[in-house]
């Protein structure tokens, strides 16, 4: 895989905010990840850019028990056409001002070879020593990589038309697999939220995922985790496969958006720290199985994957330029994942206007942590979204729930028939009246398994909305559900590509805050909040639920001792470390309060 030009990229968002990101600004050098959970929407756009680039377009009918993988296919290789044939149209530009050329070289990070060697030619006077080395700029130009992204534990059976299962190869996370490995690109898939065995069994069926004939794979695997455990599992058993881990890519759950994963109470740096000194133990535990498979398997293993680095990155809250020199010059990680940012940047990402509005005059209150999810995962949510509205008036109207129109989440048995989203009307219709209500309740009712049950979203179709009427294929307003991360609330506006980046990189006025705090500030109040409310529903009998609250407080607290290192360091520029210490002087007696009451909890028990 070639060096990324960047030191960030854009990561997946929701089902359909980076569906398009790659042509919108891969062809500026950015790397980007396509999400591939709705092949409906997916298909959609695919007929959008092939009209808008005169493009013959054959449908693909939703009927074909192959429609997603061949949906994802064709996509991606639509996708990968369009930018590639941009690239070159960009390669064939003169180096004149207002040029997408000459805009591709100033988004270029100052650390970039390629950058220093750009503003050496601004310097040359006309000459052959000039046009030479603007026949080098020309030929490093290159497109950003094109990453795709699945979930892997969203793997519901497929049916046929009349209820009658499928063969398991034609289960949905299959076919998104099959799409990706069928098609032209040569990125990454990011497998994110677990292992799924079954699903990682396949991917030996795809020689593209190995080592050819030039000692690299066409296609890289990128794991998603957010802890040392979850990566070394996952590793292992990829690599008794032969398969080889392209990146780790390290994700801070509740500072992020979409599904918020918490973990075992495990901080993004001290994460890191584990990360980066198991360097040798990633090389010790994964090459020597990676090895015997090739070696049953005829193949030959070249040197180059001998004691190879896994390039590490990280995301989740970041939002000035210091935070990113922090993992990428302290740290040393290769890139930093920006997202919600993005929503901000029309340029970049596919949401319509209004919602793009309604999140730059959200403020703290307005982006919260709900259970919006139908598979029972914390959600983070925009609380004036369209779809929210629409989800309250349905509730209000005696009709509360979705009409289910994807089904991609439809993994609830507890129904006889075929299995149910959370989220739709006929699952709600039969859960009210399980619960003994003959009727749907009001929104006021106070009965917690009745507001469990109404803040379930459509994540399925609702997250896709935006980008539907952002490209103009639906004409009409669509409800449309968003999911930022709490890091949006210090962007107050909506901003070109040249202000986000070069934010990103402190060439200008910063466009947050200077008392915004550090993304590892908000990280650890989130955590002691989120571990606060474990403790408060904690039932002191049940004794393994207790061990995991008391190791989530061990993690917390280890990851405490890492920032009070940290905050004795000298800042980068834009770094606000101030903002971390005072957390740490606030969240830490909170810490050891909420600890202490837990540690009463099962004495008071034993003595009652």
């Amino acid at each position: 895989m070639d060096q990324p030009l960047h030191t960030f990229h854009i990561p997946v968002m929701g089902t359909g905010f980076s569906i398009d990101t790659a042509i919108r600004v891969g062809v500026f050098g950015i790397a980007s990840v396509i999400p591939l959970q709705d092949h409906v929407l997916a298909e959609s756009v695919r007929k959008h850019y092939c009209q808008e680039n005169d493009i013959v377009y054959e449908a693909i009918p939703r009927s074909d028990p192959e429609a997603c993988a061949k949906r994802f296919e064709s996509y991606l290789n639509l996708v990968h056409d369009l930018v590639e044939d941009r690239v070159r149209e960009i390669k064939a530009e003169d180096f004149v001002a207002g040029s997408d050329k000459t805009r591709y070289f100033r988004l270029l990070p100052e650390s970039s070879p390629l950058k220093r060697a750009y503003l050496r030619f601004l310097e040359l006077p006309e000459g052959a020593e000039r046009d030479r080395l603007g026949e080098e700029l020309t030929a490093g130009i290159q497109h950003g990589r094109i990453d795709v992204n699945m979930l892997t534990k969203v793997d519901p059976a497929a049916f046929d038309a009349d209820g009658n299962p499928l063969p398991p190869e034609l289960r949905i996370s299959r076919q998104v697999l099959r799409g990706y490995a069928r098609s032209k690109l040569r990125g990454n898939i990011v497998f994110s939220a677990g292992i799924n065995p079954s699903l990682y069994g396949t991917l030996t069926g795809f020689p593209d995922f190995y080592r050819d004939a030039s000692g690299t794979p066409k296609k890289g695997i990128v794991l998603k985790v957010s802890n040392l455990r979850s990566a070394l599992v996952q590793g292992k058993f990829l690599a008794r496969k032969g398969l080889e881990i392209a990146e780790f890519r390290l994700e801070s759950g509740l500072n992020c958006g979409g599904h918020a994963f918490a973990s075992d109470g495990s901080l993004l740096g001290p994460v890191i720290e584990d990360f980066l000194a198991s360097a040798e133990l990633f090389s010790d535990t994964f090459e020597e199985p990676v090895a015997r498979y090739y070696q049953r398997k005829g193949m030959e293993l070249p040197d180059a994957a001998r004691g190879r680095r896994i390039p590490l990155t990280a995301q989740g809250g970041l939002g000035t330029h210091g935070e990113l020199r922090r993992l990428i010059d302290s740290y040393g990680l290769e890139s930093t994942g920006w997202a919600s940012p993005f929503l901000l940047v029309p340029e970049a990402t596919a949401l319509d206007l209004q919602t793009r509005e309604r999140l730059a005059a959200s403020g703290p209150e307005d982006l919260f942590l709900s259970d919006a999810s139908p598979l029972g995962i914390k959600f983070n949510l925009l609380r004036n979204a369209s779809a929210e509205e629409q989800r309250v008036d349905r509730i209000a109207g005696g009709r509360p729930g979705s009409p289910c129109p994807k089904g991609y989440l439809a993994l609830d048995t507890e129904f006889p028939g075929l299995p149910r989203c959370r989220a739709s009307r006929d699952f709600q219709e039969l859960k009210l009246k399980a619960l003994g209500y003959d009727s749907p309740p009001p929104a006021s009712c106070p009965d917690p398994r009745v507001q469990e049950l109404y803040a379930k979203a459509c994540i399925c179709h609702e997250l896709g909305n935006g980008a539907l009427m952002d490209l103009g294929i639906s004409k009409k307003r669509l409800p449309v559900l968003v999911c930022p991360g709490p890091n949006l609330a210090s962007f107050d506006r909506l901003y070109t590509l040249e202000e986000m980046v070069d934010h990103i990189y402190g060439r200008g006025p910063s466009l947050v805050p200077p008392d915004r705090p550090h993304f590892f500030a908000k990280e650890l109040t989130l955590n002691v909040d989120f571990w606060q409310q474990m403790v408060g529903r904690l039932d002191p009998d049940d004794a393994e639920a207790v061990q995991t609250a008391r190791a989530y407080a061990d993690g917390l607290l280890r990851g405490v001792d890492c920032y009070r290192r940290l905050v004795k360091v000298e800042p980068y520029e834009g770094e606000n470390l101030e903002s971390l210490r005072l957390a740490l002087d606030t969240q830490e007696p909170r810490i050891r309060r909420l600890l202490r009451r837990l540690e009463a909890r099962p004495e008071a028990t034993r003595t009652a």
